[in-house]
C-alpha cells in the first residue's frame, strides 16, 4: 500500500490549493501496483448539504486528473464537517465527517470512516475466490459515538 500525503491549506486562506509544482513528486511517489491513497485537507468535488462550494481545491480539476492517470483507488479529505463518498472513475473519495467538533453540517451527526482495505492476493498469487480489478476489496463504514455502524459502500477495485 502506497500513502502520499499533501498540504493543500494556505495561510489565511479557506479555500485550498495543491499546485502544479506538487504533481510531479505525486505522480512519482504513486508509480508501481500498490493500493494508492491519496490524503488532503479540502475536497475535490463539492459535497451535497454543504452549503457552499469554496472548501473545494482551486486546481481540484487537475488534482483529480493526476490521481486518475495515476490510478489512485482511494482520496482522503474532510474540510466539511460532512461525510460522504463519491466514487469517480474506480477512484473513491471519501469525506471525513467530524468525530469530536461540535460544528456538523447538513443534518449530520459526529462520527468518523472506518476503511477497511483486503487484498485478494496471497504472497503474491491470487486467493480461490479470484476478486477481478487491481485485486482489492474496499469497505467503507461510518462509526457513530454511540457506537452504531453504517456500511457506506463496499466495491472491488
Amino acid at each position: 500500500m502506497t500513502i502520499v500525503g499533501a498540504d493543500s491549506s494556505q495561510p489565511d486562506l479557506d479555500e485550498g490549493h495543491l499546485g502544479r509544482e506538487n504533481y510531479g513528486w505525486i505522480k512519482e511517489a504513486f508509480s508501481g501496483e500498490k493500493f494508492k491513497v491519496f490524503a488532503l485537507h479540502h475536497h475535490l468535488v463539492p459535497i451535497p448539504l454543504a452549503g457552499r462550494e469554496n472548501t473545494v481545491l482551486v486546481d481540484a480539476g487537475d488534482v483529480l486528473d493526476l490521481l486518475n492517470k495515476c490510478r489512485v483507488n482511494l482520496v482522503l479529505c474532510g474540510h466539511c464537517h460532512i461525510p460522504h463518498v463519491w466514487n469517480l472513475n474506480n477512484m473513491l473519495v471519501v469525506n471525513a465527517g467530524t468525530f469530536c467538533s461540535s460544528k456538523t453540517r447538513g443534518k449530520t451527526t459526529q462520527c468518523f470512516n472506518l476503511i477497511q482495505a483486503e487484498s485478494s492476493k496471497e504472497n503474491g498469487k491470487r486467493k480461490a475466490e479470484k476478486i477481478e480489478n487491481s485485486g482489492w476489496k474496499v469497505r467503507i463504514s461510518r462509526v457513530f459515538p454511540q457506537g452504531n455502524i453504517e456500511l457506506v459502500t463496499e466495491t472491488v477495485m
